[in-house]
C-alpha cells in the first residue's frame, strides 16, 4: 500500500511539473522529439534547438543557430515583464516600497510559484526577487495587474514593447510564458534582444545575481534556478524557463574585462544540457573576443563664427566600445579630426569631427564629435546691444 501510495505521488509531480512555466530542478529527456539534434559550431555541440551568443555594446551575433526560428519560450517571457517594470521604476512611476496586492487571478496562478494568497500584500523589491530568482508565476502577474490594472492590459504593453525594440517575431499571450496556447512565441534573436535591453537597467542586477535569499521575512525561502550564477565566473543573469512545450531554455548573462554577453539557448532536452550550451556559448564569446574602451580625453573647443558664444564645447560619447578579436585589443590607434571652427546657429548634437579608429592600418570604426550645446546666431538687435554697451 505504501509502495503504491509513493507511486502516486510522483506521478502527481510529475504531471505538475510539466504544465509549470518553471520545471523544477531535473534532467528529464525528451528523446522523441527529432528536431532536437546537435550541431558542430566553432568546436561547440551545441544541444538545443536554437542557440545565440550577442556581444551587447555592440549588439553583434557572434554563434547562432536557427536563431529566427519561432518557439515557445517559457519563463523567459518574464523577461520582457521585467523590462516593464524596470523601465516604470526608472520613469518614476513605481517604487520598490510600493505595496503590490495580490489578486484572485494572479494567486490561481500554477507552476512555480511564491504561493500567494488573494489579497496578500508585498512590496515590489520582494515581489521582484520572487520572479527573477524563483520565477514566481504569481509574483509576475501581480506585478503587471498592479502596473496595468489586468493581466491583459500588461500583455498589451508587452507586444507594444516588442515592436518598438523590432521583436519582430515574438508575440506574448500572457505574463508568464505558461502552456496555455500555441501562439506564445518568440525567437533565439528576439529573446536576445529583450534581454540586452533589459541590462540596460543596472537594478536587475540586485536581483539577477541572487543566489540564495528570502521573501516573507525570512519564512520563504528562495533559490535561483540559474545555475550559472554560483558557478560561472562573471554571471550576473538572466532568466531560466522550462515546461513540457519549450522544454529547457535560458537567456544567460555574463560580463568579463568590461564585455557583456549574452547566450540563449532554447528547447534544450535537459536542465543540465540548457546549462552546458549557455556555457559553451559564454566561453568561446570570452576566449575569442574583446572590447576596446577608448580613453577619456577632453577635447578643444572649437571656435564659433556669428554665434552669441565665441566657442563651442564639443565630446564624443564615452560609453562606446569596440568589439575585436581576442588579442587586437592593444593594437588599436585613432586619430581625432575636429573642424578648425564652425559658423551659427549651432544644434545640440551637431556632427563637429570624427574620431576614426584603424587596426593594422585599416579603418575598423568612425565615431561621431559633436557639439554639446546650442549656440544662435548673432542678430542685428545682439550687434546693436553690444556696440551701445561699448560706447557706454
Amino acid at each position: 500500500m505504501l509502495k503504491k501510495l509513493i507511486c502516486f505521488g510522483l506521478a502527481v509531480i510529475l504531471m505538475c511539473s510539466l504544465v509549470s512555466a518553471e520545471l523544477l530542478p531535473g534532467d528529464y529527456v525528451f528523446e522523441d522529439d527529432e528536431s532536437l539534434q546537435t550541431i558542430a559550431e566553432n568546436g561547440m555541440t551545441l544541444n538545443c534547438r536554437s542557440a545565440l551568443l550577442m556581444e551587447t555594446s555592440s549588439g553583434k551575433i557572434l554563434v547562432e543557430k536557427d536563431i529566427d526560428q519561432k518557439l515557445p519560450i517559457a519563463s523567459v517571457t518574464k523577461i520582457m515583464t521585467l523590462l516593464l517594470v524596470m523601465e516604470a521604476i526608472d520613469n518614476g512611476s513605481l517604487k520598490t516600497d510600493d505595496i503590490v496586492t495580490v489578486s484572485e487571478n494572479a494567486a490561481s496562478m500554477g507552476g512555480s510559484q511564491a504561493f500567494m494568497e488573494p489579497g496578500e500584500q508585498m512590496t515590489v523589491h520582494d515581489m521582484l526577487k520572487a520572479v527573477v530568482v524563483s520565477s514566481a508565476n504569481d509574483g509576475a502577474v501581480a506585478l503587471g495587474e498592479h502596473l496595468a490594472g489586468s493581466e491583459q492590459a500588461f500583455v498589451q504593453k508587452m507586444n507594444l514593447r516588442a515592436k518598438e525594440l523590432g521583436m519582430n517575431n515574438t508575440e506574448f499571450i500572457n505574463i508568464t510564458g505558461l502552456d496555455n496556447t500555441e501562439t506564445h512565441l518568440s525567437t533565439a534573436r528576439d529573446v536576445a534582444i529583450m534581454s540586452r535591453e533589459l541590462l540596460k537597467h543596472s537594478l536587475i542586477f540586485d536581483y539577477t545575481t541572487i543566489w540564495i535569499d528570502s521573501i516573507r521575512d525570512g519564512k520563504f525561502g528562495l533559490s535561483n534556478t540559474n545555475k550559472l550564477i554560483r558557478f560561472y565566473p562573471g554571471a550576473n543573469g538572466l532568466k531560466t524557463g522550462s515546461t513540457s512545450k519549450a522544454k529547457f531554455c535560458i537567456s544567460a548573462s555574463a560580463k568579463r574585462d568590461n564585455m557583456q554577453l549574452i547566450a540563449v539557448v532554447l528547447a534544450a532536452p535537459s536542465g543540465n544540457e540548457r546549462t552546458a550550451v549557455a556555457k559553451q556559448l559564454l566561453d568561446y564569446g570570452f576566449a575569442n573576443y574583446a572590447v576596446y574602451i577608448p580613453p577619456e580625453e577632453d577635447l578643444p573647443n572649437v571656435p564659433v563664427k556669428g554665434g552669441k558664444m565665441p566657442f563651442c564645447r564639443v565630446s564624443f560619447d564615452p560609453n562606446d566600445k569596440i568589439l575585436v578579436l581576442k588579442g587586437q585589443e592593444n593594437k588599436i590607434s585613432r586619430s581625432i579630426s575636429v573642424a578648425e571652427s564652425i559658423s551659427a546657429p549651432v544644434d545640440k548634437g551637431q556632427t563637429i569631427g570624427k574620431i576614426t579608429y584603424t587596426l593594422d592600418d585599416k579603418v575598423i570604426c568612425e565615431k561621431d564629435i559633436t557639439a554639446l550645446e546650442d549656440i544662435q546666431k548673432v542678430g542685428f538687435a545682439d550687434i546693436f546691444k553690444e556696440i551701445l554697451s561699448r560706447l557706454m
